[in-house]
């Protein structure tokens, strides 16, 4: 939520970022770091009484944005808090993974919580492509669920030509842990199946599965995969430009960042419909959304995909102009209508990427 906080600070509002901690070791691992809140202020708030105090403290015509409503730790305590005194809180809520009979529970779960609790918030912030419908089936009143996005930070300018390490070779990009979850193993075998032999994948990260995957990608794909390895955020950025198209397999993803970032970097992105970022995937007009474990699906949409082409610079550009729609800024103005049409009943605004790239004619 950096990149909205910045923007919301950025735009004059009095901005107050409560965490419980600068960032966790996973992060790290994972080429994280502190972001950037710019003129908002941060608080840290590691205790349960840390956390009552700084809620007592805010001013009573205060809008209080809560991650979530089931297992969160120590924002439940805030948000009890809340209810107590009466102040205003919205929950930012991502795709549930409600697969298998684990998810049948959730979903009672989740009914019983928006039914206990629901009449105390005075919106929930949808992130996801299913999520809006899902929550409504769960009982939140339709006018009080907007759709939403993790709005990431405004980047630089992308440059203007890709450089190609393999001109001949269309370059597809995973960017994510070697873990079960994500489904390397099933882009592995997606790209095999493909008609084009002139199509290599990128790989960016690191995990457990690691040498599994790789005796897979020897197999299947011999010579054709470059394991890139574990990177800091901003040289992802990199690797994202290099690429002719990124994907994102995921069993689920409460939302997936590396799809916003590719676009933003004018590269277009397929993931699984078990992605909250689905939604812009499918919006961005470029890329698409494949059904979540199907090889099949995704083998017919890189062919597609590689069959196309590799995209202009003059779409590249395009694109990642339309993505600007995922920025901090966007979704900052974006919030600002929301909060409007809670305050006043009045329509609620449209999601920023609701035209596509392709629409747009930037």
């Amino acid at each position: 939520m950096a990149g909205l906080t910045k923007a919301l600070a950025d735009a004059g509002h009095n901005v107050t970022f409560v965490a419980q901690n600068e960032i966790s070791a996973d992060r790290v691992a994972q080429g994280w770091t502190v972001p950037d809140l710019g003129g908002a202020q941060l608080k840290f708030a590691p205790t349960k009484a840390a956390v009552k105090s700084i809620v007592a403290g805010a001013p009573a015509e205060a809008i209080h944005i809560c991650q979530g409503i089931r297992s969160n730790g120590l924002v439940s305590v805030a948000q009890k808090s809340l209810r107590k005194l009466g102040r205003k809180q919205l929950v930012v809520m991502e795709t549930v993974d409600d697969q298998g009979w684990q998810g049948a529970i959730k979903r009672l779960i989740y009914r019983f919580l928006f039914f206990r609790f629901g009449r105390y918030l005075s919106g929930v912030l949808a992130s996801g492509i299913s999520t809006r419908n899902w929550l409504i089936k769960r009982g939140v009143a339709s006018h009080k669920v907007f759709p939403f996005a993790y709005f990431l930070p405004e980047t630089e300018t992308r440059p203007t030509t890709h450089k190609h390490s393999a001109p001949d070779r269309y370059r597809i990009l995973f960017v994510g842990q070697f873990i079960e979850l994500k489904r390397l193993d099933i882009l592995i075998t997606a790209i095999s199946r493909l008609d084009s032999k002139k199509v290599e994948l990128a790989v960016v990260g690191s995990g457990p599965l690691e040498d599994q995957l790789k005796l897979l990608a020897e197999d299947a794909l011999p010579g054709r995969v470059d394991w890139v390895g574990g990177l800091p955020m901003d040289e992802v950025r990199a690797q994202m430009v290099l690429a002719d198209c990124l994907v994102l397999p995921s069993r689920h993803d409460g939302w997936g960042a590396v799809v916003s970032e590719a676009l933003m970097s004018g590269t277009p992105a397929i993931c699984s419909d078990a992605c909250g970022a689905a939604v812009v995937a499918k919006a961005s007009g470029y890329g698409g959304v494949f059904k979540s474990g199907r090889v099949d699906d995704l083998v017919t949409l890189l062919d597609a995909r590689v069959g196309g082409g590799r995209l202009s610079d003059q779409q590249c550009d395009e694109l990642a102009e339309w993505a600007r729609c995922l920025a901090g800024p966007a979704g900052a103005e974006y919030l600002k209508g929301i909060l409007e049409a809670i305050e006043t009943s009045a329509p609620a605004p449209k999601p920023p990427w609701n035209v596509s790239a392709a629409e747009s004619g930037h």
